[in-house]
């Protein structure tokens, strides 16, 4: 099998240059090549969207990317951010803050199993930093998070629960919903 170099920043950290097997998965990668986790295989074909992660396009914007189905070398050159690297920490490692989304989703208990979250809490926040540069009217948050989260599948029925927490930090962030004319 052919090898390719790879760099990246994942979670603000430098990665690479590394040489990886040219069809080693994005998540093959971040589990077994960074020891990151937190990100899930759960059906293995991109359809549960368990292994979301968020990749930053070229214009700054966030993006879900399935992380499964999608090739490491896909991603050379990117900043990629997993479950991980959502919380602030310190120098030292040690986490200092929650996420918003994250903080949300436990103040509304909206997991049991636990196996879907990061890919929910990944997909929330490249929703979020869409509704910063687009947001949307109060009306129409229900069906926003729809089409953002709804292909993503909690075994354990869930949804409900992460929904409104993702409506919740909507609602409580400033500058996400259209002001009322």
């Amino acid at each position: 099998m052919a090898k390719i170099p790879i760099a990246m920043v994942v979670n603000g950290a430098e990665v690479g240059p590394v040489e990886v097997d040219e069809y080693t998965s994005m998540l093959d990668f971040l589990q077994e090549y960074l020891n990151l986790t937190g990100t899930k295989l759960g059906c293995g074909i991109g359809v549960c969207r368990s292994c979301t992660i968020v990749v930053e396009g070229q214009d700054g914007a966030l993006q879900p990317i399935r992380s499964c189905i999608n090739n490491v070398g896909r991603f050379h050159g990117t900043k990629v951010t997993t479950i991980e690297g959502q919380a602030e920490r310190n120098s030292d490692g040690e986490l200092l803050e929650l996420s918003p989304v994250q903080q949300a989703f436990l103040r509304n208990y909206s997991f049991q199993c636990g196996w879907c979250t990061a890919g929910f809490v990944n997909g929330a926040t490249a929703l979020i930093d869409r509704l910063r540069r687009e947001p949307v009217s109060a009306n129409d948050v229900e069906q926003v998070i729809e089409e953002a989260l709804g292909d993503h599948i909690c075994r354990c029925t869930g949804y409900v629960r992460y929904f409104r927490a993702v409506r919740e930090v909507i609602e409580s962030t400033p500058g996400l919903l259209k002001e009322v004319e």
